[in-house]
């Protein structure tokens, strides 16, 4: 086992394997996945695309071990774009490991490595930066696309988490699943120290949101391919987070969802709902895919008072 994995000591190299590895790796890409067949019933799909994630992977791992679900009902297929650290190396480590040396009850059904580059890239300062968020937005939704229309099967759900998540509760999938919805996502936070060395905690995805009557005025006014976006001072759009909402809202109906931890049913994306690179309503990537599927006639739903929790940044 890879040293850094939640457990045990690093496995031997084995350079031969890694070579096939990387040739599935290859092949992997050039395959949309052309399954139109009936779901199998709750089997789940976990999407992940990464770029430069190595220092986090030991914690995503180690909160995948704890999810209380079946192994042998979850796939799990990760996209690396445009990575230059050791991602897509420590990946194919936890792939050899978990699906060839791991005991059977740690085995999952599916697990599966893209490669796509798309040679882009931002310094780390500019990453939050409002004027580069059009095109780093757009870009993450060519991922997002790119990777489900080549992982997803014969899954009944699909479940996209971000690689850098810091916590979330073992039970969660099936937490979400009992609300029955076509889209649904918790509350994310983070928690930063304060002058005193305590924590605070705030909301860290601003991109799930409730369309208010002072949004949907301003939004009257736009113009069509103006594209809007959350959390700058500098643009307020009048939207209703998942931090605004009274006790007693335990499932609120969203407008705007993230991609930190987003349970779909998997039919949504096979009626056509993807992650819009262009602007739709004003939108796109998560964001415009909420707005899509609502176009669609699909329920988004967020749950303000279940929480996970994101690393700072």
């Amino acid at each position: 086992m890879p040293s850094w994995l939640p457990k045990g000591p690093q496995s031997s190299a084995n350079h031969e394997k890694l070579t096939a590895e990387s040739q599935m790796i290859i092949k992997n890409n050039k395959e949309v996945s052309p399954h139109t067949s009936q779901p199998d019933p709750d089997s789940i799909l976990i999407l992940t695309p990464l770029k430069n994630n190595a220092k986090h992977l030991a914690r995503y791992f180690a909160l995948l071990d704890k999810i209380r679900y079946p192994r042998s009902r979850i796939s799990l297929a990760f996209l690396v774009s445009d990575s230059t650290d050791n991602t897509q190396q420590m990946l194919v480590e936890s792939r050899q490991w978990y699906q060839e040396k791991a005991p059977a009850e740690l085995r999952l059904k599916r697990f599966e490595i893209y490669r796509q580059d798309f040679f882009y890239s931002l310094p780390r300062n500019q990453r939050h930066l409002r004027t580069k968020q059009h095109e780093r937005r757009s870009m993450m939704a060519k991922a997002r696309n790119y990777l489900w229309t080549r992982a997803l099967q014969n899954e009944q759900w699909v479940l996209w988490i971000d690689g850098d998540l810091e916590y979330y509760p073992p039970n969660i999938v099936r937490d979400l699943m009992v609300h029955d919805k076509d889209v649904i996502v918790p509350n994310c936070l983070v928690r930063r120290k304060t002058q005193q060395d305590r924590w605070k905690h705030s909301v860290y995805d601003r991109n799930a949101w409730q369309e208010t009557p002072k949004s949907l005025k301003m939004i009257s006014k736009l113009k069509e391919d103006d594209f809007l976006v959350e959390g700058y001072k500098s643009l307020k759009t009048h939207r209703k987070y998942l931090d605004g909402f009274s006790k007693n809202e335990t499932i609120v109906p969203l407008d705007g969802v993230g991609g930190t931890f987003t349970l779909v049913k998997a039919h949504v994306h096979r009626s056509g709902v993807g992650f819009p690179a262009w602007i739709f309503q004003h939108q796109v990537e998560t964001e415009g895919f909420a707005k899509l599927a609502k176009a669609h006639g699909f329920g988004v739903f967020g749950l303000p008072f279940y929480y996970i929790r994101h690393v700072v940044g």
